[in-house]
């Protein structure tokens, strides 16, 4: 394989790009650089974003934020083709055009292009400035790729995204049925505010959420009581997403901890690995888990303690000896 990425140079190419934008494992003072770049790019287009809202800063700088948005659809563009290009060292065996269709529709390559999709259909289809600005600010999902807490919230949307619709039916049915019952009782009182069960609909989201802004509220005794009914439902629901979150975030980070416990357990029985000494092993094994260097730390520390005990023990076991007759005394040999 060597031999072949030697004698085509444009295979080199394309592996030494491989290395530096998908090889994750890839910890060179290079790949590090070119990430800190891109992820200061996308914060600098974010922050680009918020001052051209501001008209004054806009009319004032306006050649400066053209050309920096040029620049920045240059980049990414770049970014964007040198990774579909170079996606097939991800699996040599496989044909290419698989490999790249499955690139192509995964969560890193569509937030690629939709940080880049809106410049050129702005070529050719006239967009609002205003509602182009908001699709720019898509770029900040490219930060997902290069912060591990970032992967793991995603991660974790995806796995629980079933109790999250089942959240945001019931939600859905509450906000319909609490908009026709507001209505119901408060339409003669109050025409203009509850015309029709579209129009109370705002009331019956910000009860339901708990937010109650005030703009809007019932004043018929049984529009107040149903109000109550709402805001205690409310509650409860509210919480729903942030409970389902943090369920899910405890259990993935738990999960890769007892992944990466299995891992050294597995290399220790092996004799394949040193927790003292071995580094730049455990830095590898972490990278792929993705935890950080603190969490990677207490579960080494806590292996070696482990390993310690299991000496001592296995040390007193080997020395309890009966001193008369020299037999070894009767007892359970420790796990």
């Amino acid at each position: 394989m060597n031999l072949h990425l030697h004698g085509n140079p444009w295979l080199s190419l394309r592996k030494f790009f491989y290395d530096y934008l998908h090889d994750e494992k890839n910890e060179t003072r290079l790949s590090k650089t070119f990430n800190y770049l891109l992820i200061a790019l996308i914060i600098g287009n974010v922050v680009a974003v918020l001052l051209e809202s501001v008209n004054d800063i806009y009319k004032a700088n306006q050649r400066f934020f053209d050309i920096f948005e040029n620049i920045s659809i240059v980049i990414f563009s770049a970014e964007y083709i040198l990774r579909f290009w170079c996606v097939v060292e991800e699996k040599p065996q496989q044909a290419a055009w698989k490999t790249r269709w499955q690139w192509v529709t995964s969560g890193g390559a569509i937030i690629d292009l939709l940080a880049i999709l809106p410049a050129y259909i702005n070529f050719f289809v006239h967009i609002d400035l205003r509602f182009l600005r908001i699709l720019r600010l898509l770029r900040l999902l490219k930060l997902t790729r290069y912060f591990t807490s970032l992967q793991m919230l995603l991660r974790v949307i995806e796995r629980e995204k079933g109790s999250f619709q089942a959240v945001i039916f019931i939600l859905s049915i509450l906000i319909v049925m609490a908009a026709a019952g507001v209505y119901v009782v408060e339409n003669q009182a109050q025409p203009d505010v509850y015309s029709s069960i579209p129009a109370s609909m705002w009331w019956a989201v910000v009860t339901l959420t708990t937010v109650g802004y005030g703009d809007v509220t019932p004043i018929t005794p049984l529009g107040r009581a149903l109000g109550a009914v709402i805001t205690i439902l409310g509650l409860g629901l509210a919480a729903l997403p942030a409970g389902i979150l943090a369920t899910g975030i405890a259990n993935e980070l738990e999960a890769r901890k007892q992944e990466i416990a299995l891992k050294f357990q597995e290399l220790l029985q092996s004799q394949q690995i040193d927790l003292l000494k071995d580094q730049a092993k455990i830095e590898e094994i972490r990278l792929q888990v993705g935890l950080t260097p603190e969490q990677t730390h207490d579960i080494v520390l806590k292996l070696i303690r482990e390993q310690q005990e299991k000496a001592l023990a296995d040390k007193h076991y080997q020395y309890c000896f009966c001193p008369h007759c020299g037999n070894r005394l009767p007892q359970d040999r420790p796990n």
